[in-house]
Protein backbone atom coordinates (compact mmCIF):
# COMPACT_ATOMS: atom_id res chain seq x y z
CA UNK A 1 0.00 0.00 0.00
CA UNK A 2 1.66 3.50 -1.16
CA UNK A 3 2.03 6.20 1.37
CA UNK A 4 0.16 9.22 1.12
CA UNK A 5 1.62 12.11 -0.55
CA UNK A 6 3.13 14.56 1.85
CA UNK A 7 2.15 17.22 -0.55
CA UNK A 8 -1.53 18.45 -2.27
CA UNK A 9 -3.98 18.45 -0.42
CA UNK A 10 -2.17 17.70 2.72
CA UNK A 11 -0.41 20.76 2.37
CA UNK A 12 -3.48 23.21 1.83
CA UNK A 13 -4.12 23.62 5.22
CA UNK A 14 -1.09 25.80 5.84
CA UNK A 15 -1.84 28.24 3.15
CA UNK A 16 -4.77 30.83 3.16
CA UNK A 17 -5.82 30.23 -0.85
CA UNK A 18 -9.32 30.60 -1.35
CA UNK A 19 -11.59 27.60 -1.43
CA UNK A 20 -13.03 27.03 -3.90
CA UNK A 21 -10.23 28.23 -6.25
CA UNK A 22 -7.71 26.01 -8.76
CA UNK A 23 -4.66 28.00 -7.52
CA UNK A 24 -1.81 27.36 -10.33
CA UNK A 25 -0.04 30.41 -10.83
CA UNK A 26 2.79 30.14 -7.66
CA UNK A 27 4.80 30.99 -10.28
CA UNK A 28 3.51 35.44 -9.98
CA UNK A 29 3.07 36.07 -6.14
CA UNK A 30 3.57 32.71 -4.72
CA UNK A 31 1.89 31.68 -1.74
CA UNK A 32 3.02 32.26 1.82
CA UNK A 33 2.36 29.57 4.12
CA UNK A 34 0.66 30.57 7.34
CA UNK A 35 3.90 29.34 10.02
CA UNK A 36 6.00 32.42 7.75
CA UNK A 37 3.31 34.66 8.26
CA UNK A 38 3.58 34.20 11.91
CA UNK A 39 6.81 34.87 12.01
CA UNK A 40 6.51 37.96 9.92
CA UNK A 41 4.14 39.17 12.42
CA UNK A 42 5.87 38.65 15.23
CA UNK A 43 8.77 40.96 13.74
CA UNK A 44 6.19 43.69 12.84
CA UNK A 45 4.99 43.20 16.69
CA UNK A 46 8.65 43.54 18.02
CA UNK A 47 8.83 46.68 15.89
CA UNK A 48 5.77 48.04 16.86
CA UNK A 49 6.88 47.74 20.99
CA UNK A 50 9.27 49.94 20.53
CA UNK A 51 9.76 51.76 17.39
CA UNK A 52 13.01 53.74 17.88
CA UNK A 53 14.76 50.93 19.56
CA UNK A 54 13.85 48.30 16.57
CA UNK A 55 15.24 50.63 14.05
CA UNK A 56 18.46 51.79 16.22
CA UNK A 57 19.57 49.03 17.48
CA UNK A 58 17.47 45.74 16.75
CA UNK A 59 17.16 46.09 12.82
CA UNK A 60 20.71 46.66 11.51
CA UNK A 61 22.05 42.97 13.38
CA UNK A 62 18.62 41.23 12.27
CA UNK A 63 18.75 42.07 8.56
CA UNK A 64 22.81 40.73 9.02
CA UNK A 65 21.55 37.62 10.11
CA UNK A 66 18.64 37.40 7.76
CA UNK A 67 21.62 37.59 4.90
CA UNK A 68 23.83 35.57 6.19
CA UNK A 69 20.87 32.53 6.58
CA UNK A 70 20.58 33.31 1.84
CA UNK A 71 24.37 32.64 1.82
CA UNK A 72 24.23 29.58 3.99
CA UNK A 73 21.44 28.33 2.10
CA UNK A 74 22.27 30.13 -1.32
CA UNK A 75 25.90 30.12 -1.27
CA UNK A 76 28.54 33.46 -0.80
CA UNK A 77 28.97 35.26 2.13
CA UNK A 78 26.51 37.18 4.26
CA UNK A 79 27.97 40.76 2.87
CA UNK A 80 27.66 39.38 -0.55
CA UNK A 81 23.78 39.77 -0.19
CA UNK A 82 21.08 42.39 0.39
CA UNK A 83 17.74 42.22 0.56
CA UNK A 84 15.07 44.35 -1.43
CA UNK A 85 11.46 44.19 -2.16
CA UNK A 86 11.65 41.83 -5.57
CA UNK A 87 13.58 40.92 -8.30
CA UNK A 88 12.48 44.08 -10.60
CA UNK A 89 14.13 46.36 -7.85
CA UNK A 90 17.49 44.43 -7.85
CA UNK A 91 17.85 44.51 -11.22
CA UNK A 92 16.95 48.34 -11.35
CA UNK A 93 19.84 49.09 -9.15
CA UNK A 94 21.78 46.75 -10.69
CA UNK A 95 21.10 49.35 -14.58
CA UNK A 96 21.59 52.64 -12.16
CA UNK A 97 24.88 51.47 -10.74
CA UNK A 98 26.25 51.26 -14.34
CA UNK A 99 28.62 53.84 -16.09
CA UNK A 100 26.92 53.38 -19.71
CA UNK A 101 28.36 55.52 -22.28
CA UNK A 102 26.72 56.29 -25.58
CA UNK A 103 26.86 53.47 -27.53
CA UNK A 104 27.09 50.29 -25.52
CA UNK A 105 25.39 47.37 -26.35
CA UNK A 106 23.39 44.96 -23.44
CA UNK A 107 22.75 41.29 -25.06
CA UNK A 108 19.04 40.37 -22.80
CA UNK A 109 17.72 36.97 -23.53
CA UNK A 110 14.46 37.34 -25.51
CA UNK A 111 11.74 36.63 -23.23
CA UNK A 112 12.82 38.84 -20.72
CA UNK A 113 10.37 39.83 -18.10
CA UNK A 114 8.57 42.79 -19.47
CA UNK A 115 9.16 44.81 -16.18
CA UNK A 116 12.39 44.07 -17.06
CA UNK A 117 12.22 45.43 -20.56
CA UNK A 118 11.20 48.38 -19.29
CA UNK A 119 13.41 48.89 -17.15
CA UNK A 120 16.49 48.51 -20.05
CA UNK A 121 14.42 50.54 -22.26
CA UNK A 122 14.39 53.65 -19.65
CA UNK A 123 18.05 53.26 -18.74
CA UNK A 124 19.02 52.48 -22.62
CA UNK A 125 17.15 55.74 -23.67
CA UNK A 126 18.82 57.74 -20.97
CA UNK A 127 22.27 57.15 -21.95
CA UNK A 128 21.90 56.11 -26.01
CA UNK A 129 22.86 52.30 -25.35
CA UNK A 130 21.50 49.64 -27.58
CA UNK A 131 19.56 46.86 -26.61
CA UNK A 132 20.31 43.38 -28.25
CA UNK A 133 17.63 40.43 -28.00
CA UNK A 134 18.58 36.79 -27.51
CA UNK A 135 16.34 34.54 -29.24
CA UNK A 136 14.92 31.26 -27.51
CA UNK A 137 14.08 29.11 -29.92
CA UNK A 138 10.49 27.35 -29.20
CA UNK A 139 10.50 25.04 -27.94
CA UNK A 140 13.87 24.80 -26.54
CA UNK A 141 15.51 22.32 -26.63
CA UNK A 142 19.27 22.53 -27.74
CA UNK A 143 21.96 24.53 -24.88
CA UNK A 144 24.69 24.35 -27.66
CA UNK A 145 22.69 26.09 -30.16
CA UNK A 146 22.13 28.87 -28.04
CA UNK A 147 25.16 29.60 -26.45
CA UNK A 148 26.42 29.54 -30.39
CA UNK A 149 23.83 32.34 -30.81
CA UNK A 150 24.91 34.41 -27.82
CA UNK A 151 28.54 34.59 -29.08
CA UNK A 152 27.65 35.79 -32.40
CA UNK A 153 26.08 38.82 -30.64
CA UNK A 154 29.03 39.52 -29.16
CA UNK A 155 30.92 43.08 -30.48
CA UNK A 156 33.43 45.23 -28.95
CA UNK A 157 30.56 47.44 -27.60
CA UNK A 158 29.31 44.85 -25.59
CA UNK A 159 28.94 45.89 -22.00
CA UNK A 160 26.54 43.71 -20.24
CA UNK A 161 24.44 40.48 -20.98
CA UNK A 162 21.26 40.28 -18.80
CA UNK A 163 20.12 36.33 -18.38
CA UNK A 164 17.24 35.14 -17.65
CA UNK A 165 17.60 32.05 -15.25
CA UNK A 166 14.15 30.46 -15.98
CA UNK A 167 11.84 32.46 -18.31
CA UNK A 168 8.62 33.92 -17.47
CA UNK A 169 6.27 33.25 -19.89
CA UNK A 170 8.15 30.36 -21.60
CA UNK A 171 8.99 28.91 -17.89
CA UNK A 172 12.09 27.50 -19.90
CA UNK A 173 15.28 26.85 -17.27
CA UNK A 174 18.40 28.43 -19.56
CA UNK A 175 21.85 27.29 -19.54
CA UNK A 176 23.37 29.96 -17.08
CA UNK A 177 26.32 28.62 -16.44
CA UNK A 178 26.77 27.78 -20.21
CA UNK A 179 25.80 31.41 -21.25
CA UNK A 180 27.71 32.81 -18.27
CA UNK A 181 31.18 31.36 -19.35
CA UNK A 182 30.94 32.22 -22.73
CA UNK A 183 30.28 36.11 -21.55
CA UNK A 184 32.95 36.35 -18.46
CA UNK A 185 35.46 34.95 -21.20
CA UNK A 186 34.63 37.82 -23.82
CA UNK A 187 34.58 40.00 -20.66
CA UNK A 188 31.29 41.19 -20.71
CA UNK A 189 30.19 41.18 -17.56
CA UNK A 190 26.72 39.04 -16.27
CA UNK A 191 23.37 40.02 -14.29
CA UNK A 192 21.28 36.79 -13.95
CA UNK A 193 17.61 37.62 -13.40
CA UNK A 194 16.53 34.41 -11.26
CA UNK A 195 13.30 35.46 -10.07
CA UNK A 196 12.07 31.93 -9.93
CA UNK A 197 14.71 29.97 -9.23
CA UNK A 198 15.65 30.27 -5.45
CA UNK A 199 13.56 27.20 -4.01
CA UNK A 200 12.66 25.67 -7.32
CA UNK A 201 15.83 24.69 -8.38
CA UNK A 202 19.75 23.33 -6.87
CA UNK A 203 21.34 26.99 -6.37
CA UNK A 204 24.61 28.08 -5.76
CA UNK A 205 25.00 31.41 -7.06
CA UNK A 206 28.60 32.40 -6.97
CA UNK A 207 29.32 28.42 -8.58
CA UNK A 208 27.78 29.78 -11.98
CA UNK A 209 29.88 33.09 -12.20
CA UNK A 210 27.87 35.77 -12.92
CA UNK A 211 28.59 39.16 -11.44
CA UNK A 212 24.71 39.69 -10.42
CA UNK A 213 22.21 37.81 -9.12
CA UNK A 214 18.78 38.88 -8.25
CA UNK A 215 15.83 36.65 -7.52
CA UNK A 216 12.44 36.51 -5.36
CA UNK A 217 11.98 34.54 -2.33
CA UNK A 218 8.45 34.92 -1.93
CA UNK A 219 7.59 32.78 -5.08
CA UNK A 220 9.47 29.45 -4.57
CA UNK A 221 11.19 29.89 -1.42
CA UNK A 222 8.26 30.27 0.33
CA UNK A 223 8.75 33.80 1.91
CA UNK A 224 6.28 36.99 2.51
CA UNK A 225 5.52 39.08 -0.24
CA UNK A 226 7.90 41.77 -0.93
CA UNK A 227 11.30 39.63 0.33
CA UNK A 228 13.62 39.39 -2.74
CA UNK A 229 17.80 39.39 -2.62
CA UNK A 230 20.67 40.76 -4.84
CA UNK A 231 23.78 38.75 -4.35
CA UNK A 232 27.08 40.85 -6.13
CA UNK A 233 30.05 39.15 -6.58
CA UNK A 234 33.02 40.36 -3.81
CA UNK A 235 34.41 42.71 -6.92
CA UNK A 236 31.24 44.16 -7.84
CA UNK A 237 29.97 45.58 -4.54
CA UNK A 238 32.25 48.87 -5.76
CA UNK A 239 29.71 51.59 -7.15
CA UNK A 240 26.38 49.27 -6.33
CA UNK A 241 23.68 51.50 -4.85
CA UNK A 242 20.22 50.70 -4.26
CA UNK A 243 17.47 52.56 -6.29
CA UNK A 244 16.69 54.87 -3.34
CA UNK A 245 19.66 56.77 -2.08
CA UNK A 246 19.59 57.54 1.76
CA UNK A 247 21.52 57.76 4.92
CA UNK A 248 24.27 55.61 4.12
CA UNK A 249 25.08 56.48 0.38
CA UNK A 250 28.98 55.88 0.73
CA UNK A 251 28.90 53.04 2.98
CA UNK A 252 28.70 50.65 0.12
CA UNK A 253 27.41 47.08 -0.39
CA UNK A 254 25.55 45.90 0.86
CA UNK A 255 25.01 48.55 3.83
CA UNK A 256 23.28 51.29 1.40
CA UNK A 257 20.44 48.58 0.91
CA UNK A 258 19.94 47.43 4.39
CA UNK A 259 18.42 50.93 4.97
CA UNK A 260 16.85 53.71 3.08
CA UNK A 261 14.76 55.15 5.43
CA UNK A 262 11.44 53.90 7.74
CA UNK A 263 10.07 50.71 6.23
CA UNK A 264 8.72 47.39 7.10
CA UNK A 265 11.13 45.05 6.47
CA UNK A 266 9.05 42.08 8.44
CA UNK A 267 9.35 39.96 4.97
CA UNK A 268 13.16 39.92 4.81
CA UNK A 269 13.55 39.45 8.49
CA UNK A 270 11.12 36.19 8.02
CA UNK A 271 12.97 35.06 5.26
CA UNK A 272 14.86 32.36 7.60
CA UNK A 273 11.15 31.12 9.02
CA UNK A 274 10.57 30.30 5.20
CA UNK A 275 13.53 28.89 4.80
CA UNK A 276 13.09 26.67 7.97
CA UNK A 277 9.26 25.56 6.46
CA UNK A 278 11.02 24.56 2.63
CA UNK A 279 13.60 22.45 4.40
CA UNK A 280 10.97 20.87 7.06
CA UNK A 281 9.31 19.69 3.65
CA UNK A 282 12.28 18.82 1.98
CA UNK A 283 13.56 20.78 -0.54
CA UNK A 284 14.61 18.26 -2.75
CA UNK A 285 11.13 16.54 -2.48
CA UNK A 286 9.67 20.02 -2.78
CA UNK A 287 11.36 20.42 -6.07
CA UNK A 288 11.02 16.99 -7.03
CA UNK A 289 7.43 16.98 -6.84
CA UNK A 290 6.83 20.31 -8.31
CA UNK A 291 8.76 18.66 -11.70
CA UNK A 292 6.76 15.90 -12.03
CA UNK A 293 3.77 17.64 -11.79
CA UNK A 294 4.64 20.58 -13.82
CA UNK A 295 5.56 17.72 -16.18
CA UNK A 296 2.78 15.18 -16.07
CA UNK A 297 0.35 17.99 -16.57
CA UNK A 298 2.22 19.68 -19.83
CA UNK A 299 2.28 16.53 -21.26
CA UNK A 300 -1.56 15.88 -20.46
CA UNK A 301 -2.49 19.42 -21.93
CA UNK A 302 -0.76 19.79 -25.00
CA UNK A 303 -1.52 15.84 -25.69
CA UNK A 304 -5.28 16.60 -25.41
CA UNK A 305 -5.08 20.49 -27.18
CA UNK A 306 -2.88 18.89 -29.83
CA UNK A 307 -0.48 21.58 -29.50
CA UNK A 308 3.16 22.12 -27.77
CA UNK A 309 4.86 22.65 -24.46
CA UNK A 310 7.77 25.82 -24.59
CA UNK A 311 10.83 23.69 -23.44
CA UNK A 312 11.36 19.99 -23.25
CA UNK A 313 11.52 18.44 -20.13
CA UNK A 314 14.83 18.77 -19.23
CA UNK A 315 14.85 22.18 -19.22
CA UNK A 316 12.08 22.74 -17.24
CA UNK A 317 11.48 23.09 -13.25
CA UNK A 318 8.19 23.66 -11.47
CA UNK A 319 6.64 25.05 -13.97
CA UNK A 320 5.35 24.56 -17.82
CA UNK A 321 3.83 27.10 -20.73
CA UNK A 322 1.74 25.36 -22.87
CA UNK A 323 0.79 26.69 -26.11
CA UNK A 324 -3.54 26.82 -26.74
CA UNK A 325 -5.72 25.93 -29.20
CA UNK A 326 -6.91 29.58 -29.57
CA UNK A 327 -5.80 31.26 -32.99
CA UNK A 328 -5.15 34.42 -33.94
CA UNK A 329 -2.76 36.71 -32.98
CA UNK A 330 -1.73 37.39 -29.61
CA UNK A 331 -1.00 40.83 -27.18
CA UNK A 332 -0.78 41.47 -23.35
CA UNK A 333 -4.62 42.69 -23.10
CA UNK A 334 -5.85 39.87 -24.84
CA UNK A 335 -3.82 37.49 -22.34
CA UNK A 336 -5.12 39.21 -19.45
CA UNK A 337 -8.62 39.08 -20.59
CA UNK A 338 -8.47 35.05 -21.24
CA UNK A 339 -6.53 34.87 -17.46
CA UNK A 340 -9.61 37.08 -15.81
CA UNK A 341 -12.08 34.86 -17.67
CA UNK A 342 -10.05 31.68 -16.42
CA UNK A 343 -10.67 33.10 -13.08
CA UNK A 344 -14.04 35.06 -13.11
CA UNK A 345 -15.95 32.17 -15.05
CA UNK A 346 -13.94 28.91 -13.86
CA UNK A 347 -12.72 29.70 -10.85
CA UNK A 348 -9.26 28.60 -12.15
CA UNK A 349 -6.05 30.85 -11.59
CA UNK A 350 -3.57 30.42 -13.94
CA UNK A 351 -1.65 33.38 -16.45
CA UNK A 352 -2.27 33.29 -19.95
CA UNK A 353 1.00 35.07 -21.85
CA UNK A 354 1.89 36.13 -25.33
CA UNK A 355 4.86 34.38 -26.64
CA UNK A 356 5.48 33.89 -30.00
CA UNK A 357 2.49 35.55 -31.66
CA UNK A 358 0.31 32.86 -30.53
CA UNK A 359 -1.29 32.40 -26.58
CA UNK A 360 0.22 30.05 -23.53
CA UNK A 361 -0.97 29.24 -20.72
CA UNK A 362 1.43 28.61 -17.95
CA UNK A 363 1.07 26.25 -15.10
CA UNK A 364 2.95 26.57 -11.58
CA UNK A 365 3.10 23.15 -9.52
CA UNK A 366 3.66 24.08 -5.75
CA UNK A 367 4.11 21.62 -2.54
CA UNK A 368 -0.26 22.41 -2.53
CA UNK A 369 -1.18 21.43 -5.80
CA UNK A 370 -2.07 18.29 -7.11
CA UNK A 371 -3.39 16.35 -10.40
CA UNK A 372 -6.74 16.91 -9.96
CA UNK A 373 -6.39 20.79 -9.84
CA UNK A 374 -5.66 20.63 -13.55
CA UNK A 375 -8.02 18.26 -15.31
CA UNK A 376 -10.86 20.93 -16.12
CA UNK A 377 -8.08 23.00 -17.70
CA UNK A 378 -8.70 20.56 -20.89
CA UNK A 379 -12.15 20.92 -21.65
CA UNK A 380 -11.67 24.29 -20.88
CA UNK A 381 -8.70 25.74 -22.79
CA UNK A 382 -10.37 24.41 -25.79
CA UNK A 383 -12.73 26.74 -25.56
CA UNK A 384 -10.63 29.61 -24.81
Amino acid sequence: MSRPSPFGAARRPDFLIEPGIDHLNHGSFGATPKPVLAAQMAWRERMEQNPSRFFFEILPGAIRAAAARLARTFGGEAGDWAFVENATAAINAVLASLPWQEGDEVIVTGQVYNAVQQALRHHAGRHGVRIVPLTIPIPFEDADQLVAAARLLLTTRTRLAVIDHVTSTGATVLPVDALVATFKAARVPVLIDGAHAFGMLPLDVPRIGADWYAGNLHKWCYAAKGCAALWAAPGRHQGMHPVVISHDYGRGFPAEFDYVGTRDASAWLAADAAIDYLESAGMDAVRTHGRHLAGEVAAELAGAWKTEVSALPEWRGAMASIRLPKQGAADRPGARALTLDLLNRHRIMAPVMPLDGRYWLRISAAMYNQPEDYRRLIDIGRGL
